[in-house]
């Protein structure tokens, strides 16, 4: 898996992102500690954001 786009956000515990040239996007709610996949059958993903909504 090549991962190119990754990001953090200001929640605590900090919330981590990242997108694969797969196409698939993964988030993160506990600083890494464990992953869930969010997002699949994208183009590549070269760039990811974290916003508050």
């Amino acid at each position: 898996m090549l991962r190119d786009a990754m990001c953090g956000d200001d929640a605590d515990p900090a919330g981590v992102y990242f997108g694969t040239r797969s196409g698939e996007v993964y988030a993160s709610r506990d600083e890494g500690n464990s992953w869930s996949l969010v997002a699949a059958h994208l183009p590549d993903v070269l760039c990811v954001r974290a916003a508050e909504v």
